[in-house]
């Protein structure tokens, strides 16, 4: 039997136009969709659907959005009998990792999504924080820009993705300091991102501490399955270990590289992408450029993944 990983994008991949093709053609997505339309008391399906740049995103929106689109994603592979064996998500893709693998319902998940995306972007007011991406450079490079640049300000490593990529986070004035002098340090290149909060640094306390609270609210049970945190890049299995990864998880690092491997370790044979854009498929790629990647998020994308599992479960089968 071949192990199969989900993988939840996060923040960035949205798109107007995701998920339409599936709430069309299934009756899986389209319960998702109804479903966060009616817990969010507003048409979220149509935002996904038909929405403007300038409103996707909107943090409080995009998180939402993302989640539902990944979930009716999720929920087409499941009805098609693909069940993943460990599920996994990057920053907010964690949030629709655990809806997927049955932690949280979805109305109790879209609407605390939505909550932590307002949080996150009241943490900080506008245009005092930011994000940046260094490509060609190790952690410990970083780590060394990040503390030369602060200043006495907020600098730190927000997202380590793979070998070729980290991202950094903290005040906008600190990370301008560690891209203007990321060259002299051999980084290959190093890009400010178009993000409305610095999302993993410790800007997001404020958030984290309105966060846990809710978390504490938040109806919880045993996932169905192994879910890796973003936290410690750690295989959880109970309610407890998801509330708690997810209380630090706004303020502290997203380590995706370790997720990834500890995956691979496992003996995963493929990986999904399950939702909007191929951003996390790129990154396994850069972990390990022989893996079995896929993803769903349309027809073209379904059709194709199914395929492709066939053929890796008939060639499993006859080894």
């Amino acid at each position: 039997m071949q192990k199969i990983a989900f993988l939840f994008p996060g923040q960035g991949s949205q798109y107007s136009g995701m998920g339409r093709e599936l709430f069309e053609s299934f009756s899986a997505a389209r319960k998702v969709f109804e479903t966060a339309d009616e817990a969010l008391e507003f048409p979220l399906s149509k935002l996904c659907f038909e929405g403007l740049e300038d409103d996707l995103i909107m943090t409080a929106n995009t998180q939402p959005a993302v989640l539902a689109v990944s979930i009716a994603a999720s929920e087409v592979l499941k009805e098609n009998g693909i069940e993943p064996s460990y599920v996994a998500g990057h920053s907010l893709g964690e949030c629709s990792a655990m809806v997927a693998a049955g932690a949280v319902g979805l109305s109790d998940g879209v609407r605390f999504v939505r909550r932590r995306g307002e949080y996150m972007q009241e943490a900080v007011p506008a245009g005092q924080g930011a994000m940046a991406a260094f490509l060609g450079t190790d952690a410990a490079t970083t780590e060394e820009i990040c503390r030369l640049a602060a200043q006495g300000e907020v600098l730190s490593v927000a997202n380590l993705n793979s070998p070729a990529q980290i991202v950094i986070a903290g005040h906008a004035t600190a990370v301008r300091r560690a891209v203007d002098m990321a060259e002299r340090h051999g980084v290959r290149r190093a890009v400010m991102l178009k993000v409305s909060a610095p999302f993993h640094c410790a800007l997001m306390r404020p958030a984290e501490e309105r966060l846990a609270r809710d978390l504490d609210r938040l109806e919880m049970r045993d996932p169905r399955v192994p879910l890796v945190n973003n936290v410690e890049a750690k295989i959880v299995r109970s309610a407890v270990e998801i509330r708690n990864g997810l209380k630090r998880q706004v303020s502290h690092s997203v380590r995706w590289e370790e997720s990834l491997r500890k995956l691979l370790a496992e003996g995963t044979h493929s990986f999904i992408e399950v939702g909007p854009g191929k951003v996390l498929s790129g990154l396994l790629r850069q972990v390990d450029p022989d893996a079995h990647c896929l993803h769903v998020e349309d027809l073209a994308s379904l059709n194709d993944t199914l395929e492709q599992l066939a053929r890796t479960s008939r060639r499993l089968g006859a080894s």
